[in-house]
């Protein structure tokens, strides 16, 4: 575990430094023995902290440290959440949160601390560090806790559960969850005569024209620049983004999304948007600028996550009625589904059973039906329990927010196959992407440029991480 700590820190410095642009490569089979080495590796350090009297254990007195990147209203949701446990456990339990920031400043956290000693007992970690966390040799793989408590895991959303989840099980606790949908403006499709909603980007391209002359319309799709936007498009398709299962039986050594064709689909299709002016440049993610485009009545339709339906809700107030759709396939016929964004609970392995034990008591707690209904009317995530629907407070926030039924049903809806890919650099990859598609969208390059641009870099990046970890 120390040499993959310690790699792990290496691989930090070293995709700081690295060039984006660069020879390519189909990766190295090396990575994959060594990745489904440092599975198994991490799940035999961890089995000594776990006996037989894991669920007995005193943990009276005992404290535990929880790292989390929720700020705004969701930090306050969390912070209930914690109070709420370390007053009512039965355990002698207390329970230290800490909002780390976002969710690379927790993981640079976590590289800079010491071996034995990780700073923190419990950890969120979005959805693309999954296979970094694994791969790191700092965690117990929460199915090994799974399995000494007895917790039924058939009590978790199944498609949710679906993408923390490798041949080795379930490797952290899903939490904080969403999808994205389509929003749209309910009166200016009603002025616009448009009765359909779209289901595809052809299917926007269609009624954009009616969206901007009859519906008042000045943007028809408010959509940013966003990695997690290709992602989904790719499983919107049923493509998988690179080799090995997507990631999933073992490490990525290249993508794939080139030889499949899904991706060249995915940048015509956000090539002819723009050129036909029915999706402006709005810039990337994280400028709010579609989602002010959309609320504000500038634009018809935006793509937006689950997570944000409340605060559009009230930026909205009064002005228009807001819808909400399944997010849109590339091509119309597409068969796929839409994966997980969010995060999840990582415990981390400080070598001490008493606190993993107390770690764990902490975990039921946070995605109990109660504590998952509660995050959910309080955040707009949704509940990973799927018993939290029998909760008065979840049924009394669907009737106050019935769009939000969309979203369950395109849940339901996704079939576990289309969970989306596990990459160890996808913070790296959804960069590159960003800058390509901005690129093109811009004029400065085809679609097809783009691609080559894409798969060159990324496939550059997870070869740079399996060679450092190999």
């Amino acid at each position: 575990m120390q040499n993959k700590k310690i790699l792990a820190g290496l691989l930090a410095a070293a995709m700081a430094a690295m060039p984006l642009a660069g020879c390519g490569s189909t990766g190295s089979s090396a990575a994959t023995d060594t990745s489904t080495a440092s599975e198994t590796s991490a799940a035999s350090e961890a089995s000594g902290l776990i006996g037989d009297d894991f669920t007995t254990l005193d943990t009276n007195g005992t404290n535990i440290t929880f790292w989390h990147s929720m700020g705004g209203v969701n930090g306050e949701a969390m912070t209930y959440l914690v109070d709420k446990f370390n007053a009512e456990n039965e355990y002698g339990i207390t329970v230290e949160a800490v909002y780390q920031g976002s969710y690379d400043d927790a993981i640079n956290k976590l590289k800079s601390a010491q071996i034995g000693n990780m700073g923190a007992d419990l950890v969120q970690i979005y959805d693309i560090g999954t296979r970094f966390m694994i791969d790191s040799g700092w965690v117990v793989p929460m199915q090994d806790l799974i399995d000494a408590a007895g917790y039924d895991l058939s009590q978790i959303e199944p498609n949710i559960a679906a993408y923390y989840t490798t041949d080795s099980g379930l490797y952290s606790m899903p939490f904080n969850s969403s999808t994205p949908l389509l929003y749209y403006n309910k009166d200016m499709f009603e002025a616009a005569g448009i009765t359909e909603i779209p289901t595809s980007l052809d299917e926007i391209a269609e009624v954009g024209d009616a969206l901007l002359s009859d519906g008042g319309a000045q943007e028809v799709l408010a959509m940013s620049v966003y990695g997690w936007w290709f992602e989904q498009f790719l499983s919107k398709q049923g493509a998988a983004m690179v080799d090995n299962d997507n990631g999933r039986t073992a490490p990525a050594t290249k993508v794939v999304f080139d030889e499949n064709g899904a991706a060249l689909n995915i940048l015509e299709a956000w090539m002819d948007l723009n050129e036909g002016g029915w999706a402006p440049n709005v810039g990337r993610s994280g400028s709010d600028t579609a989602t002010t485009d959309f609320t504000s009545g500038k634009a018809a339709m935006m793509l937006g996550s689950t997570a944000s339906l409340k605060q559009v809700l009230q930026d909205t107030g009064d002005s228009f009625e807001v819808g909400t759709a399944y997010y849109p396939a590339v091509h119309t016929g597409d068969e796929g589904g839409v994966s997980i964004g969010g995060g999840s609970l990582w415990a981390l392995n400080n070598n001490d059973p008493v606190r993993l034990a107390a770690t764990w008591r902490f975990i039921e707690f946070m995605i109990s039906p109660e504590s998952q209904a509660y995050w959910n009317a309080q955040t707009g995530y949704f509940p990973v329990t799927t018993a939290a629907a029998e909760e008065e407070v979840y049924k009394q926030n669907m009737e106050q927010y019935p769009q939000f039924q969309t979203a369950i049903d395109q849940l339901h809806d996704t079939a576990p196959e289309y969970t989306g890919a596990l990459l160890s650099v996808f913070p790296e990859s959804r960069q590159i992407v960003e800058t390509e598609i901005e690129e093109m969208i811009t004029g400065s390059q085809t679609p097809e440029d783009a691609l080559a641009a894409i798969v060159e870099q990324v496939n550059e990046s997870i070869e740079t991480y399996n060679l450092i970890n190999g």
